[in-house]
């Protein structure tokens, strides 16, 4: 197994780490935690692209951990800084259709990768809930920022889906 992919798979095993720190309150601890599992997330991408190592697994696994990664970080939110489940919901809702097609492409033996709107909106969520996390913004103000996240969420998972429509046919 080559180096990114390893990176992809420890930023996957940090999730549950993360999590328990958030949970219990050591919002500064998960928010380092969830910084160092986002930056291997930009570090397998360089590394790949660089010495030319992209995987199957990889353009499969590495936004797949990016959505745990999200999602676990969004609903802890909801138990500790009174976001919205509204938002949760229609963010993660977005990743599951998302990975939905990607499997549909697997079965036709097509591999979709990340495009610059997924990039953008993973970018996007990494550092809103950094922000939330290290200056411990809840409510209202943790809501706004999170609402603007959602919405950019939705519209680059409709751009990806209007991209690849060809495979919503074979359904």
């Amino acid at each position: 197994m080559n180096l990114p992919n390893k990176l992809t798979i420890v930023r996957i095993i940090m999730i549950p780490l993360f999590m328990i720190f958030l949970l219990c309150g050591m919002w500064k601890t998960a928010g380092v935690i969830f910084a160092l599992a986002s930056f291997t997330d930009f570090l397998d991408g360089y590394i790949a692209r660089k010495n030319n190592i992209v995987t199957t697994f990889g353009k499969f696994a590495d936004p797949l951990a990016d959505k745990l990664l999200t999602a676990s970080a969004f609903l802890c939110l909801i138990e500790v800084a009174g976001m919205y489940s509204w938002i949760a919901f229609v963010i993660i809702a977005r990743e599951f259709i998302v990975t939905g097609l990607r499997l549909i492409a697997m079965s036709e033996n097509r591999v979709l990768a990340a495009g610059k709107g997924g990039k953008i909106k993973t970018v996007a969520q990494m550092l809103a809930v950094l922000a939330v996390l290290f200056f411990h913004i809840t409510g209202i103000w943790m809501n706004v920022i999170m609402i603007i996240v959602a919405i950019l969420t939705v519209y680059s998972g409709a751009v990806y889906l209007y991209q690849n429509r060809d495979l919503l046919k074979v359904m």
